[in-house]
């Protein structure tokens, strides 16, 4: 069997490790002292009903871009564009996280009032990651137009995906792994260094986190799940060729739009594959109410 050369080999698991550490004191930091407000403004409801903070979002961003800002090795357009893509992208996360309205869900909902004059916190937020992930694919690629085009639509669309995924504990992070794992995979050959440090940041601090996300403690939110999408497009794009990459554009259009229609969380359940990976680590889910019975017939005096 050939082996994977060293160098990509080193320079990923040293991306990863510092990623992982970067998360973990981030979120204990963030903790301590929130990024913006106190824990409440950081607090909300699980699928449980349970409190649960979205502080992990922000140690994600803080981690994938600390490693994609100091690992060694990357050229400086490329640590420009994933620093761009990861911090951008989560901070318009974290915007819609703590400002965001339900006046209008989903990626349709919110360019129909887009259209109507009505700029929601979701449409900024769908602007600007389509802003920024064209600008970190300026920054990253050396081709043309067209390419830059593909590029921030593979970066902005893999962003809003990743979040259509954070339903549940820990299916974000499950969902990169079983995507970007092979990513870096295929990252670890010669020539592939830069992507495969580029993949191995999100994913070191999603790993790192996952414990929080799983144990029900913490949530990745917006923030988290807009910026793990896009800096695992980002590292799709520099190691895909164009047809890998309309391949994976179309892949992420289709699922987007699947979603305006299809609950992922019904398919999920309904597949009994899909539906074991996803309660892996999980505690289990709460027992249905049994159905109130009818009690005996009230007696009335005669």
């Amino acid at each position: 069997m050939a082996r994977a050369p060293l160098a990509p080999v080193l320079a990923a698991a040293a991306a990863g490790a510092l990623a992982a550490v970067a998360a973990r004191v981030a979120y204990a930091a963030f903790r301590r002292r929130p990024p913006v407000g106190d824990e409440k403004t950081w607090t909300r409801e699980n699928h449980r009903g349970e409190p649960i903070t979205l502080l992990e979002g922000p140690a994600l961003v803080a981690g994938a871009s600390a490693a994609a800002a100091l690992a060694p090795g990357l050229p400086a357009r490329l640590r420009a564009a994933a620093v761009l893509a990861g911090a951008a992208s989560g901070a318009l996360g974290g915007y819609d996280d703590l400002y965001g309205t339900t006046t209008a869900k989903g990626f349709k909902g919110h360019l129909s009032a887009l259209a109507k004059g009505e700029v929601t916190s979701g449409s900024v937020k769908i602007l600007g990651i389509g802003a920024t992930g064209l600008a970190a694919a300026a920054l990253a690629r050396r081709g043309g137009l067209a390419d830059t085009v593909i590029d921030g639509m593979v970066i902005a669309g893999s962003a809003n995906l990743a979040n259509l995924f954070d339903l549940r504990p820990g299916r974000a992070i499950k969902v990169a792994m079983l995507t970007g794992g092979p990513l870096l995979a295929a990252c670890l050959r010669p020539g592939r260094r830069d992507a495969a440090v580029l993949a191995a940041a999100p994913l070191g601090a999603a790993a790192a986190l996952l414990p929080e996300d799983l144990g029900e403690r913490a949530m990745l939110g917006d923030a988290g799940a807009n910026a793990l999408g896009a800096l695992l497009g980002l590292a799709a794009t520099v190691r895909l060729g164009r047809p890998g990459r309309l391949a994976l554009l179309g892949t992420v259009v289709a699922l987007t739009a699947a979603s305006e229609k299809v609950s992922f969380t019904k398919v999920i359940a309904g597949n009994r594959v899909l539906n074991r990976i996803d309660m892996l680590g999980r505690r289990p889910a709460p027992p249905a109410e049994p159905a109130p019975t009818a009690g005996p017939a009230p007696v009335h005096d005669a």
